[in-house]
């Protein structure tokens, strides 16, 4: 039989084992190892008890509180709706002049909207609504549409050039690509239109090819953008005259606009948005105008 080895130190004996004069002592685990296993073993049996806890196919233990984490969220949102009610009916059923006359419904739709706009909108128009190149600004009053809060809502709802049946179309020809203007003549006009919407710029371009292109535009896109050059809203024609442009205001990109055309597009967000929501995005929309400097 092995005589049992103790270390003269601890007191602990030996395992037996030695690995270059070391030798492993056999150490007891400490109590409180025990105590917090025998805690965490407690907790986990009243924890199955008492809560959700074992899938048993198609169902689960309940658990003898009877605590249901879906059946609380539903009521969490039943709840929210039904706070949720007592001004979204209001903006349902009003109109958006009484809306905006309404400092508790505006002070809705300014909390609301922002959330509306950043998950269905800012991707294209950008967080601050202020678009980028090919994307419209939606802070200023230079809408193609028209910009009053029910022509807003309309555009949301059946888009630009979009598959609704009721979308919104327009289309700029391409003068220079489809041989309907020379270069010479797209470079005069691009000179008549720099002068209105640029200041700076006219005295710059030559009174000759300033008229020149006026002749142009009178000829080939008064049809559209009207004789003052200030758009129409029916057709979705831009104000030629104002600073907001969707392309680009400089020589190069008009240039290039008139020359192979443009065609803008926007989804329809009839069926994605409610009407309610279309109607929050209108009005957040029309107030961005309000703050925007």
């Amino acid at each position: 039989m092995a005589i049992e080895e103790r270390d003269p130190i601890t007191g602990y004996s030996t395992t037996g084992h030695e690995w270059n004069g070391i030798k492993e002592l056999n150490t007891p685990v400490p109590r409180v190892i025990y105590f917090f296993l025998i805690v965490t073993a407690l907790f986990a049996v009243s924890y199955w008890i008492l809560m959700p806890a074992w899938p048993l196919g198609v169902t689960y233990t309940k658990g003898l509180l009877g605590i249901d984490q879906r059946k609380t969220v539903n009521e969490s949102v039943k709840l929210a709706a039904l706070e949720r009610s007592a001004w979204t009916k209001r903006i349902e059923t009003e109109t958006f002049t009484q809306i905006q006359a309404a400092p508790e419904l505006m002070s809705a739709v300014r909390q609301t909207g922002p959330a509306l706009f950043g998950d269905n909108c800012a991707a294209c128009h950008g967080a601050t609504a202020q678009g980028g190149k090919g994307f419209p600004n939606l802070t200023t009053t230079a809408w193609l549409w028209g910009g009053d809060p029910q022509a807003i809502s309309d555009t949301i709802r059946t888009g630009i050039n979009s598959t609704h049946k009721d979308s919104r179309t327009s289309q700029m020809m391409a003068f220079g690509r489809d041989g309907l203007l020379k270069k010479d003549e797209i470079d005069n006009v691009v000179a008549y239109v720099r002068s209105l919407s640029s200041a700076s710029a006219a005295p710059a371009l030559a009174a000759t090819k300033i008229a020149a292109g006026k002749a142009v535009f009178t000829a080939n896109c008064v049809a559209c953008h009207s004789d003052n050059a200030k758009g129409n809203t029916e057709l979705g024609a831009p104000d030629l005259t104002d600073h907001v442009w969707i392309y680009g205001g400089d020589a190069e990109t008009i240039f290039m606009t008139i020359w192979g055309g443009r065609q803008g597009h926007m989804p329809s967000w009839d069926g994605r948005l409610s009407t309610l929501d279309r109607k929050i995005l209108a009005l957040y929309l029309v107030d961005l105008r309000r703050v925007t400097p």
